[in-house]
């Protein structure tokens, strides 16, 4: 038997695609590395990013089991919190594709010493990744049920996601980059993304 709700799964689609295409600091680290040091030292961050992803997993595991046995109840209004939040990022992307406001910003990406290290601190100090966890991840667990699965599920659909965004971001390198500093595709990206968001947050928060 499948550990995750349907609905709740086609939403966390949904809302991990709009994340991982979204260049925020682990992509723009991906782009940069790319650009710097070549695709195989772009692929190591990657592999370091997935690895920071993994460690965040573990944590929540601990951490939303305890929350869970803790405050049953508070755990709903968490749910109902996280989904407003993705609502949110819906319309930020929204906002973002009206006032035609940079996808992508490549000052203060660094070079990397070591690839794989560096995108392991990007991405274990990456502040969507602390969002994620905290705010996102939660409406999407169902409380009655064993976590351990469900977080299993999650992690492979996230990991799968990041591993393909971030590649492309790394291979693509500067034409990418290049390509996200026109007006035109940058609010056709940031629509895309809104929409994702907006369809994903609407599954989360209608009534069950």
């Amino acid at each position: 038997m499948f550990p995750v709700e349907s609905t709740k799964f086609i939403a966390f689609l949904g809302v991990m695609a709009g994340l991982a295409a979204t260049p925020g600091p682990a992509n723009v680290f991906a782009i940069a590395t790319g650009m710097q040091r070549g695709p195989r030292a772009a692929l190591i961050g990657v592999a370091g990013m997935n690895v920071a992803t993994l460690t965040w997993f573990a944590a929540a595991a601990l951490g939303l089991a305890a929350l869970v046995a803790a405050f049953p109840a508070q755990f709903h209004l968490i749910a109902i919190a996280g989904g407003l939040y993705v609502a949110w990022l819906g319309l930020k992307a929204l906002w973002k594709a009206y006032s035609g406001e940079a996808a992508i910003d490549l000052g203060k990406a660094r070079a990397a010493k070591s690839a794989f290290r560096d995108g392991f601190a990007v991405q274990i100090a990456n502040p969507k990744a602390v969002l994620f966890f905290t705010a996102i991840l939660p409406p999407f667990l169902e409380p009655t049920q064993p976590l351990a699965p469900q977080l299993g599920v999650f992690a492979a659909v996230a990991i799968a996601m990041d591993v393909l965004s971030m590649s492309t971001y790394a291979l693509a390198g500067g034409a990418l980059a290049q390509a996200m500093s026109r007006p035109l595709a940058r609010r056709i990206f940031s629509v895309c993304v809104g929409g994702l968001l907006l369809a994903a947050a609407f599954l989360i928060l209608r009534p069950h």
